[in-house]
Order: structure tokens, then C-alpha cells, then sequence
């Protein structure tokens, strides 16, 4: 039974991605009513993920579970459901409904694996089961060019960083002659082959977490894909691998803090700068969105540098925050990309005369991105420069401080489009459905509430200093 607990979040998720194949495989059912069917699983779900979990191993201690990494599940589950909710009114008008939640079940189930994963090769399973249905939901929109082609960037640029994945993992286990994480951080030793495997899997990482340089396929594959998808891999897919980097790297190599400092110190600034200066010129509202996702890894590894519980507390916050913001933006670009097909900036001119309430929605997303008080992502931004000044790396601070500064043009940019600019032909009036109501409310409460209440970033703290020994370098 306690082996059943410990698997209970990848359990549900099985168990949804069975329930979701009988009901296409059984009578022919209208896309509205396994819509509903489908949003009342997915909040079941993620009701139970919060009762009765337990820490422990399992499989010869290759899979692992405690209360962080079921915080971060939970978390991961919550944001599927804000998708499929803010998503409605594109996925009730789709063919192959039911394939969509068979294939992003699937690939949180993935995700998951790769969270709890304690071992090498599991890692790396987990990591192409949540990649593989990833890159098919890229390419969901049939009848459009676009998403074909980001399908096949994704899939192409996922198989060259498997293959520089794999070939970091193949030198760890020459030098270690183990794949556990447990035991590899007594092996590991700072020589030179080492460094060079370290330097593999840190680039496998950054392909995933869309790190400059490794970030080139990011704006296509934003670009192409359904909104729902594009949300997804901005949130849920690059959330997952923030909690997966930070648990290997505390855990796994702290030995080598010093060279994957550099390594982090190198992306967080590249990431930073180029994020936000392609962000300023961009015009379609999923590549603008894309940059600004860009940007915000480089505050991520800021705070990840500073090697403290401070900082994994504050990854693991800022994901929230981003959950919550990014997933606001998103879905307001989805409504009217569904209801209007139009995606540029220009678009959203004199938005808020047609839209008032679509318009504050997007503004205060805009202000959370950018960091402006009171929202959440201000305290979350906060938290990963503290935990990065921890360290003592002022020059990156202040790069860091300089980038919020510029990020404020571009986001500011739009909601000057949408509030002060004159459009002749604005966007009309857009009529919401509950669901889609449902999921931005859902938005602005956490926006508001976690920037205004301390209690998730301490249970975040807590959690974190439950799972993790860390020792400061």
C-alpha cells in the first residue's frame, strides 16, 4: 500500500490517460461534453495530489518522492488544468480532442517521472516520454503550415540534445561507474573529463530550460504551435525541468559547484540580455512571449546560483508566480487568437475600448513578468536576486537589476498598445465562456494573493529544507 502512495500522482495520471483512451475508443461523444468530463478529472486530480503523500524509494531506490516533489507535482497539475480551462474554446472546436489529452497527459506523466527520477537512466526515460507526445501537440493544428514545421523543430533539435544528453551521461558513468545520484556525488572528482560530461548535461538542460545560446529553436516552436501547446511549454514543460535542475545540481554536483557556477553565471547573463533585447522587436504575441520566457530563465539561474535553500525556495516560487502570470498572458492571447485569429501586437491597440476586462487581465500578467509591485512577480524576482547576492556576485546582480529595467519597456509597450493607442479596426468585443472566466480569475487571485501573502514561499522554504542538505560554496 505505501508503495502505491509513493507512486500516487503518476498513478492518477495513468489512470486519467486510460479513462481518456476508453472514452475515444467507446461511443462517440460531442467535444463539449468530454471537455467537461475532462476538466472535472483533471480538477480531481488535483484535489487528491494534495492528501497523503509520502517521502520514500522505490525500484532499488531509482525513483524517489518527498514532500517537495510532490509540492512541485501538484503545482505542474494545477497549471494543466488552468490550460485546459483557458484553452476551451479552441479544444471544443478540435477534431482530435481526445488525442490532446492522451498526448500532454502523457507527457506530464513524463515529467513527473523525471522529477522523482534518482538515477541516470531513468532521468533520461523519463525526459523522452515527456518529450515525444511534446513534439506531436507542437504540430496539433493540421491545417496550418506553421505547426508542422514546429513540430518537426522540435523533434529535430529534442533528438541533437538527447544525443549531447547521452553522450554527457555515458562520461559520468565512465568516470563514476554508477548512474545513481545518491552515489555519484561521493565518485565524482574535478578533473577534466569530468568537467567536459558536466558541461554535456548542463547543455542537455539548457536546451530544455531554453538558455542562451541553446534557445534558438524557442521562437519558431512558440510561434507555430496551438496557444494551449505554446502555454504549456512555457509553464508546465520548462517549470518541470527548473525542479529537475535544481534538485540534480544541489544534489548531485555539489563537488563541481565551482564550474557549474560559471556555467550558470554565463547562461543567467546571456539569457538576460538577448531575451530581452529580441523581445523589444518582436510583433507576433507567442514570439514576444518567447523572449520574454528567455529572459525570465536568466532571473532563474540568478537565484539558483547562489547554491542556498534561499535559492531553491525561490526557483521554486518564481514557477509558481510564472504559472500564474505567464498563464494569464497566454490565455488572453489564446481567446483571441481562437475567437479573432489575430496575434500581432499592433492588434491590440485600443484593446481596452473593445475589452476592459481582457485588457487588465493581460496588464496585470505584464506586470507580474516584468517584476512590478504589489504583484507576485516582483517578490518572486526579489527572492532570486537576494538568493543570488548571497554569493557575493554583485556585477551579476546588478546585470540582473539593469535587465528588469529594459524588460519594463516591452511589456509596458503593450499595455500602451492596448490602453492609450488608437486602432481602426480593434480587436471586437469578445464574449468569455465560464471556463475560460474561471481560469483568469483563477490567474489574477494567485498574481495578487501570492505577491500580498508570505505563506506559499514558507511552505515552499519549509519543503525545501526538508529535501535538500545543501552547503553554501
Amino acid at each position: 500500500m505505501t508503495d502505491l502512495i509513493l507512486l500516487k500522482h503518476e498513478l492518477l495520471l495513468t489512470a486519467l490517460l486510460l479513462i481518456f483512451i476508453l472514452m475515444k475508443l467507446g461511443k462517440d461523444i460531442s467535444n463539449s461534453s468530454f471537455l467537461k468530463m475532462s476538466n472535472a478529472l483533471l480538477l480531481i486530480n488535483f484535489i487528491i495530489g494534495f492528501f497523503g503523500n509520502q517521502h520514500g524509494q522505490m525500484f532499488a531506490s531509482m525513483f524517489q518522492t518527498n514532500e517537495l516533489m510532490a509540492l512541485q507535482k501538484n503545482m505542474l497539475n494545477g497549471g494543466l488544468l488552468l490550460i485546459s480551462l483557458s484553452s476551451s474554446r479552441w479544444l471544443n472546436n478540435h477534431i482530435h480532442l481526445p488525442e490532446f489529452f492522451m498526448l500532454i497527459v502523457a507527457t506530464l506523466l513524463g515529467m513527473f517521472f523525471m522529477i522523482s527520477s534518482n538515477n541516470l537512466l531513468v532521468f533520461y526515460l523519463a525526459l523522452e516520454l515527456a518529450t515525444i507526445p511534446l513534439a506531436a501537440l507542437c504540430s496539433f493544428d493540421l491545417d496550418k503550415r506553421q505547426s508542422s514545421e514546429a513540430g518537426m523543430k522540435m523533434i529535430m533539435s529534442s533528438a541533437f540534445a538527447s544525443g549531447i544528453l547521452l553522450m554527457g551521461i555515458s562520461l559520468v558513468y565512465g568516470v563514476t561507474g554508477t548512474l545513481a545520484f545518491t552515489e555519484m556525488s561521493s565518485l565524482i572528482a574535478s578533473d577534466h573529463l569530468t568537467v567536459f560530461a558536466l558541461i554535456l548535461l548542463f547543455a542537455g538542460f539548457a536546451f530544455k530550460l531554453s538558455v542562451v545560446p541553446f534557445h534558438l529553436w524557442t521562437a519558431d516552436v512558440y510561434e507555430g504551435s496551438p496557444v494551449a501547446v505554446t502555454s504549456y511549454l512555457s509553464v508546465i514543460s520548462k517549470g518541470a525541468m527548473v525542479f529537475v535542475f535544481t534538485s540534480v545540481l544541489y544534489q548531485v554536483f555539489k563537488p563541481m559547484q565551482e564550474v557549474m557556477y560559471q556555467l550558470i553565471y554565463i547562461g543567467a547573463v546571456l539569457s538576460m540580455t538577448i531575451g530581452n533585447l529580441f523581445a523589444m522587436r518582436q510583433q507576433n504575441i507567442k514570439r514576444f512571449l518567447a523572449f520574454s520566457s528567455i529572459a525570465q530563465v536568466g532571473f532563474i539561474l540568478t537565484g539558483i546560483s547562489g547554491f542556498s535553500h534561499t535559492g531553491a525556495a525561490s526557483a521554486t516560487f518564481f514557477i509558481l508566480v510564472y504559472v500564474f502570470s505567464n498563464m494569464a498572458a497566454f490565455a488572453v492571447a489564446g481567446i483571441v487568437s481562437s475567437a479573432i485569429g489575430r496575434e500581432t501586437i499592433d492588434d491590440y491597440k485600443g484593446f481596452y475600448r473593445t475589452n476592459p476586462f481582457l485588457s487588465w487581465v493581460l496588464a496585470i500578467a505584464l506586470f507580474s513578468l516584468a517584476g512590478i509591485p504589489p504583484t507576485a512577480g516582483f517578490f518572486g524576482k526579489f527572492f532570486l536576486l537576494s538568493a543570488g547576492a548571497a554569493k557575493g556576485n554583485y556585477v551579476l546582480i546588478t546585470i540582473a537589476a539593469l535587465n528588469m529595467i529594459i524588460s519594463l519597456y516591452y511589456y509596458l509597450r503593450i499595455v500602451r498598445a492596448m490602453f492609450m493607442d488608437k486602432n481602426e479596426t480593434p480587436i471586437g468585443s469578445v464574449n468569455l465562456s465560464f471556463n475560460e472566466r474561471a481560469a483568469i480569475i483563477i490567474c489574477i487571485a494567485g498574481i495578487l494573493i501570492s505577491g500580498i501573502w508570505n505563506g506559499p514561499f514558507h511552505t515552499i522554504h519549509h519543503s525545501v529544507t526538508e529535501a535538500f542538505s545543501i552547503t553554501p560554496f
